[in-house]
């Protein structure tokens, strides 16, 4: 299963560090999300939903449609 983490920060002109701020978190230990080497926990990727406005079926990579969430 592939993340869409990484495409969704880079559309945001977004940096790693400051995706890694926002989940309180090493910028490294984000980068090894964005690279698969360890697993996000459900909770990050909740906050990522949020902070995205997309569904998790979507940022996780189990769906192509990109719902976009209320604010």
């Amino acid at each position: 299963m592939e993340l869409r983490i990484k495409d969704l920060r880079i559309d945001k002109d977004l940096t790693q560090m400051e995706i890694a701020a926002l989940l309180n978190v090493n910028q490294s230990t984000y980068s090894d999300y964005e690279t698969g080497r360890i697993h996000i926990p459900l909770e990050a990727l909740c906050k990522l939903a949020d902070f995205y406005r997309v569904n998790l079926e979507y940022l996780v990579g189990r769906s192509s449609i990109k719902t976009q969430l209320p604010k």
